[in-house]
C-alpha cells in the first residue's frame, strides 16, 4: 500500500528588517493620500474634516519629502536622473577612500593602539584560562576550537605542508653553525665540561684497539722481514707496540695533565677559536650544513615534525580537555598560575604583546587601509547600494515615517493657528 506523499509547506523567508520599514513607510504615505482625498471630499460635512484634511496634507508633504531623500542616498527617484540623487553609487570610490582614512586616522595609528594595549591586560587573562580552564565560558571556549579545527582541515595541506616546511629548512639553512658551535665548545672547556668528553674518547679509543688488535699484529707481520717472522720477533715487536698504545691511553685517561692530552685539548681550543672567525672553517661547516638539510632522511625527519604538529594541534582543538590533561595540561595550569602570581611577568608580557602590536600598525597599518579602499572600489554600486541600505536602511525607514508623523502635527497646529486668527 503506497503512503500519498504529502506536499512539503513552502519556506517563507521573512523579509529583510529594513525592507519590513520600508513598506510600513510606503504605507503611511499611502496611507495620508487616502485620507487627504477622504477629507477633502468630505471637508463639507463637519468642520473637525478641516482638521483632519490639514493632518493629512501635511504628513503627505512630509513623507514624501523624507522618501525623496532617503531614496537619493542609494539611487535616483522614479528611475528620473535628478542631479545630486543616487550619491552613495556616484561617490563609492570616494566613500572608500574616506572610510580608510578615518580608520587610518582614528583606530590604526601606534598612539591609538598603544592607549588601547595600555588598559589590556593579557597576560593576565591568559593567566586565568590556563589556571583554571573550565571556569570561562564553554561555548565559546568550544565554538572558537571548531572554528581553528575548520580551518586546520580547509587549507590546502600541500601547500600549507609545503609552506611550514619550506620555512624549517630555510630557517635550518639560515642558522650560522660554525660560531654557535665554536662558542659552545670554547664555554665548555672554559668550565671543565670537556673533560667527560675526552675521557669517553680515550676510553673509545681503547676498547677499538682492544677489538682490532690483530689489525696491527697483521701488518706488523706483513711489514716485518723474513728473518723476523722466522725468529717469531715481528710478534714480540707486535706486542711491545699494543701494549706501548694501551699504556698511552691509560696515562691520559688517569692524569688530566698528560702532554698529548693538553695537546688534544689545545687543538680543540684552536678549533673553537676558529670556528668563531676562519672564513673557510664556516664555509666548509655551512656546506655540511646544507647537506644535512637537504638529505632525503633530513627531509622525511621534516614532513613527519609537520604531521606531528599539525596532527597535534587538531587534537587540541578537537578536545581541549584532553589537551590540557596529562603533563602537557599540568604545565599549562602552572603557567597560568604564574602569570597570575608574577606581577613583573605580567607586565613584560603584556608590553612584549603591546609593542608588538604598535609595531605591526605601524608596519602594516597602512597596507591594511590599502586593502579597505581598494576592496570599496572593487565593488559594484549595487554592491555598495545593497550593503549600506541593509546596514542602515532600517533607521533612514525611520526617519520617513518620523518625518510623516511630524509633518502631519505641524500641518495640524498651523490649521488650528489659523482657524483661530
Amino acid at each position: 500500500m503506497k503512503l500519498l506523499a504529502l506536499p512539503r509547506p513552502a519556506v517563507v523567508t521573512p523579509p529583510h528588517p529594513a525592507r519590513r520599514m520600508r513598506m510600513v513607510a510606503t504605507g503611511m504615505l499611502l496611507a495620508m493620500a487616502a485620507l487627504f482625498l477622504a477629507a477633502r471630499a468630505t471637508v463639507h460635512l463637519h468642520p473637525a474634516m478641516g482638521f483632519v484634511q490639514a493632518f493629512a496634507e501635511a504628513a503627505m508633504v512630509g513623507g514624501l519629502a523624507d522618501w525623496f531623500a532617503v531614496t537619493a542616498l542609494f539611487r535616483h527617484p522614479l528611475g528620473l536622473p535628478i542631479p545630486h540623487t543616487a550619491i552613495i553609487p556616484r561617490n563609492k570610490d570616494r566613500i572608500g577612500d574616506t572610510l580608510a582614512l578615518f580608520l587610518r586616522d582614528n583606530f590604526l595609528t601606534p598612539a591609538v593602539v598603544a592607549r588601547r594595549m595600555q588598559r589590556l591586560d593579557m597576560a593576565g587573562a591568559a593567566g586565568r584560562f590556563l589556571a583554571s580552564p573550565s571556569g570561562g565560558d564553554g561555548r565559546l571556549r568550544e565554538g572558537a576550537s571548531r572554528l581553528v579545527a575548520d580551518i586546520l582541515e580547509a587549507l590546502d595541506q600541500e601547500r600549507l605542508g609545503g609552506m611550514v616546511k619550506g620555512a624549517i629548512a630555510q630557517r635550518l639553512r639560515a642558522i650560522n653553525l660554525a660560531p654557535l658551535a665554536g662558542q659552545a665548545l670554547e664555554a665548555a672547556m672554559r668550565d671543565g665540561r670537556h673533560a667527560p668528553v675526552m675521557d669517553g674518547i680515550i676510553l673509545w679509543a681503547d676498547r677499538a684497539l682492544e677489538a682490532n688488535d690483530h689489525l696491527i699484529r697483521q701488518m706488523v707481520h706483513d711489514r716485518s722481514g723474513k728473518i723476523l717472522r722466522w725468529t717469531g720477533l715481528d710478534e714480540n715487536l707486535a706486542n711491545a707496540i699494543i701494549d706501548g698504545l694501551r699504556k698511552l691511553l691509560a696515562d691520559m685517561a688517569r692524569d688530566p695533565g698528560h702532554g698529548l692530552r693538553l695537546k688534544a685539548e689545545e687543538g680543540m681550543a684552536k678549533l673553537a677559536a676558529d670556528l668563531q672567525s676562519d672564513r673557510e672553517i664556516q664555509a666548509r661547516v655551512a656546506r655540511i650544513r646544507d647537506e644535512i638539510v637537504d638529505n632525503p632522511a633530513m627531509q622525511r625527519w621534516i614532513d613527519g615534525l609537520w604531521e606531528q604538529a599539525r596532527s597535534g594541534l587538531l587534537r587540541a582543538v578537537r578536545d581541549p580537555g584532553k589537551a590540557m590533561a596529562g603533563r602537557l595540561g599540568e604545565a599549562l595550569h602552572q603557567l597560568g598560575g604564574t602569570l597570575q602570581d608574577d606581577a613583573r611577568l605580567r607586565f613584560l608580557i603584556n608590553r612584549f604583546m603591546r609593542r608588538a602590536a604598535v609595531g605591526a600598525t605601524a608596519s602594516y597599518g597602512t597596507t591594511i587601509v590599502k586593502l579597505v579602499s581598494e576592496t570599496v572600489r572593487g565593488w559594484d554600486a549595487g554592491t555598495v547600494t545593497s550593503r549600506l541600505e541593509h546596514a542602515v536602511g532600517r533607521d533612514l525607514q525611520y526617519i520617513r515615517v518620523n518625518g510623516t508623523l511630524v509633518g502631519g502635527l505641524v500641518g495640524l497646529a498651523l490649521h488650528a493657528v489659523d482657524t483661530v486668527l
